[in-house]
């Protein structure tokens, strides 16, 4: 089929964050009292690079590598930093977005606070403004946009024709993504936001496997959710499960690669194989038992604690299995609310097998089981949901006490109007009442009591811990010297 393709992300994306998923969560943050550089360096450092080619790159790009390789095209997945040695001959240039604007709920949650655009932001935009993209563009150069941060560019409508953005892609784009791409090197015109909808999303059948690394092993096990929370666009999606073969062959070219470790990716780990909320055990098992054997460590990018709540003996099981290898691992997790009453509101089916009016009880019975297993979790809650009342955040606030014991991070984040809900309003930092700031309080109190421990075993396993360590260290001293400045009361 031919054309010149080249893919990349910007440098927020295209790095490892020193192995630890955890560290991405730095990119969220805007330009604070660490130098740029140096809070680069410790946060999301740049992928190694072989002639300007990395050696992983996100899994949503070597997905849409795969599939254009597999339809004939020309392709290479390149660095930010490398554009300039390639591009002169290319045709289109994919571009993968996770948050390109802020608006994601971390983001804006954090531009709120520090009063400054996230870096992600701010490198999203570099590199579009960058003299070879610019150069490229006059030259004919097509640019398409893809990637789970797609819908803000609802919120920036001039954004596009400004920075010479020819097409954006939103949804699972195997079926489609060939076409767009075959068009754009024929110079034909693009649509300027292709939606694709649940009825062309891809079949297993259809989705190939990655030929190239994904940044730190990271495979996916299966695509959708049956929870069906109504702030969440994943669960508009259909429910499909990877065979164990699929898995396993995508675990191996990250190996080959140099991946020694791998993250299972889904919405909810604990329901591999699963058509409903209830875990199955002989999957579950099988699949981690196959990939312990295969990998030097393991680790979830989600899971529920409802799913860990309602199997207790089998997430034991899975943790023995997991922690042949090493001595934790971490998945994030939606707490979202501490409040039974707007659980049932919106996120009912978030708490089964349980009542949505017994959610608290499963945060705190799924939260206590991670902590005597020793799966550290990132934790979310939702500030300014709608129809959200005192009573529901006063709710949440309690069930931050309960957990001050578990070893955790926990991060409010403002309500950002997406699924069911996008038609909703954004929560503004202007709506903050006195109990949210108790509640921000509270969590960043969390986070700073357990931060030094987290830190430690972050970095248990890496030979330049004794030098890197210190850095993180006095960070988090950073931080809780400002939040005092800021008159924040928290109490560590």
């Amino acid at each position: 089929m031919g054309g010149r393709i080249l893919l990349t992300a910007d440098c927020t994306l295209m790095s490892d964050y020193r192995h630890s998923e955890f560290l991405g969560f730095g990119t969220c943050a805007p330009p604070n009292f660490i130098p740029d550089f140096l809070y680069k360096w410790l946060f999301f450092p740049p992928i190694n690079n072989q002639k300007g080619l990395p050696t992983s790159a996100p899994y949503g790009l070597r997905k849409i590598e795969a599939q254009l390789l597999k339809e004939g095209f020309s392709v290479k997945t390149v660095s930010p930093d490398n554009l300039r040695k390639y591009i002169v001959q290319a045709q289109a240039l994919g571009i993968h977005v996770m948050d390109p604007f802020g608006l994601g709920p971390a983001s804006s949650t954090l531009a709120f606070i520090l009063k400054k655009e996230p870096f992600l932001a701010q490198y999203f935009r570099a590199l579009l403004d960058s003299p070879e993209i610019r150069d490229a563009k006059k030259r004919g150069l097509k640019i398409i946009v893809g990637g789970p941060g797609v819908w803000q560019f609802q919120y920036r409508p001039k954004f596009a024709e400004k920075y010479g953005i020819d097409c954006i892609i939103s949804g699972e784009a195997e079926r489609v993504v060939g076409k767009i791409f075959q068009a754009a090197v024929r110079g034909q015109q693009l649509p300027q936001y292709y939606e694709i909808s649940v009825e062309d999303a891809p079949k297993l059948e259809e989705i190939p496997d990655i030929v190239c690394p994904s940044v730190n092993g990271l495979v996916e096990i299966g695509r959708g959710c049956c929870r069906g929370c109504s702030f969440c666009s994943v669960t508009l999606r259909p429910l499909r499960w990877y065979p164990a073969d699929k898995i396993l062959h995508e675990i191996d070219v990250n190996i080959a690669g140099g991946n020694a470790g791998t993250i299972l990716h889904a919405e909810d780990v604990m329901l591999y194989g699963s058509n409903n909320t209830i875990p199955d055990d002989k999957k579950l098992l099988k699949l981690h038992q196959a990939v312990v054997k295969k990998c030097e460590g393991v680790t979830w990018s989600h899971c529920s604690l409802a799913g860990v709540a309602a199997k207790p003996k089998l997430f034991a099981q899975v943790a023995e299995i997991i922690r042949q290898k090493q001595s934790w691992w971490g998945a994030e997790i939606g707490i979202e609310t501490g409040s039974p009453e707007l659980a049932k509101k919106i996120m009912p089916a978030k708490a089964n097998p349980f009542k949505a009016e017994e959610w608290p009880q499963v945060v705190k019975t799924g939260m206590g089981l991670m902590h005597d297993n020793w799966l550290i979790p990132a934790g979310t809650l939702i500030v300014g949901a709608p129809e959200e009342t005192e009573e529901d955040v006063i709710k949440t606030i309690e069930l931050m006490d309960d957990l001050k014991d578990v070893r955790s991070l926990i991060v409010p984040l403002f309500f950002v109007p997406m699924g069911r809900l996008k038609g909703e309003e954004w929560f503004k930092e202007t709506q903050m009442t006195n109990l949210h700031q108790e509640l921000l309080a509270k969590c960043l109190e969390h986070g700073i009591r357990w931060a030094d421990e987290l830190i430690d075993l972050s970095f248990s396993a890496e030979w330049k811990a004794n030098f890197v360590k210190p850095f993180y260290k006095i960070f988090v001293s950073m931080v809780k010297f400002k939040a005092r400045q800021s008159q924040i009361d928290i109490k560590v």
